[in-house]
């Protein structure tokens, strides 16, 4: 059932020739027998004669009376019945089966006809096929024939290109020795022209370089104390701010009651530039859910952190640090 619709599956057969259309048929026929042969059974009234009024003059024999009919056994009548029923319904049931052997029949010879069709289509395509593979092969020949034809023609135009080559090469051969000899002369005397040039740069070079060597190990000295200065800056900036971080923990951080000794919550805490928390990870957890989350909640609820204003130090130490909560301090 779809909504308030009756879905009907359709057998292919006539609505005349359905099963329930011999059923109706077979149970009208014996009600139809049924009354035809009460019908026939029940007794009519007889149309009583007209009276005429006569007088006799001479006596007459008495005639004895007719005798009434008997009246139909009710009993006989029911056999009736039932035999005409019994006949009705076997002549419905022999109409039935033969035309359910017609249906079969016919379904046989459906069969046979798809069989056939199918046959049909089977070797149309083998034909088809056949074509086909003929197609493919003529084209394959004759795409071999195009190739052959033009891997004969690419031979002929490579010959001809090589012998062009070889005399290109040549004349090219023969240019370069002839430049090559003026080459080796003006070498010559360039390289003898670079010697004098060069004695003398290699004077002034080796003055400049004692010049550079004083100024770079100068320099390097410079920078290296500069270094030490700047990494001892950003230790102190680091103690200076981790203190400070420390103590603003400590005051946004309350305690549970469940908090005992020897309990840790190691976190990760990430900032951004500006001092505003990026992230937080709890690494090592104490164990007790109470206490991990109230140092969690404790980072969370500083808005913004203290920070070095040098970016290199945040980098370096601020920009992601770990923290212990431990239920006596923090470390």
């Amino acid at each position: 059932m779809k909504g308030h619709e009756r879905d009907y599956t359709s057998t292919g057969e006539p609505p005349w020739k359905s099963p329930l259309a011999y059923s109706v048929l077979l149970h009208g026929a014996i009600v139809l027998v049924a009354l035809v042969g009460w019908h026939w059974s029940t007794p009519t009234e007889e149309i009583a004669p007209r009276s005429i009024t006569a007088t006799l003059i001479v006596e007459q024999p008495q005639v004895p009376q007719p005798q009434a009919q008997p009246e139909p056994d009710p009993q006989e009548i029911q056999r009736q019945q039932q035999r005409q029923r019994e006949e009705a319904e076997r002549r419905a049931a022999e109409e039935a089966e033969r035309q359910r052997q017609l249906q079969a029949q016919k379904e046989q010879q459906e069969r046979e006809q798809q069989a056939a069709a199918e046959r049909e289509r089977q070797r149309q395509a083998e034909a088809q096929e056949a074509a086909r593979r003929k197609a493919e092969a003529e084209a394959q020949e004759l795409a071999r024939q195009k190739a052959e034809e033009e891997r004969r023609r690419q031979q002929e135009a490579a010959r001809a290109a090589e012998e062009e080559r070889r005399r290109r090469e040549a004349e090219e051969q023969a240019r370069r020795e002839r430049e090559e000899q003026e080459r080796q002369q003006a070498e010559a005397r360039r390289r003898e022209q670079e010697r004098l040039l060069r004695e003398q740069q290699l004077e002034a070079l080796a003055d400049q370089a004692d010049r550079e060597r004083a100024a770079a190990q100068q320099q390097q000295a410079e920078a290296a104390a500069a270094a030490r200065a700047r990494e001892q800056q950003m230790l102190t900036d680091r103690q200076k701010y981790h203190l400070l971080i420390k103590q603003r923990l400590n005051q946004a951080w309350y305690r549970p009651p469940s908090a005992t000794e020897g309990m840790v919550a190691r976190l990760r805490i990430t900032l951004l530039p500006t001092g505003e928390l990026a992230t937080v990870q709890l690494i090592q957890g104490s164990g007790n859910a109470a206490f991990d989350n109230s140092a969690l909640s404790a980072v969370r609820s500083i808005s913004r952190y203290p920070l070095p204003d040098d970016r290199d130090t945040f980098e370096r130490y601020f920009r992601q640090f770990t923290i212990e909560f431990t239920p006596q301090e923090l470390r």
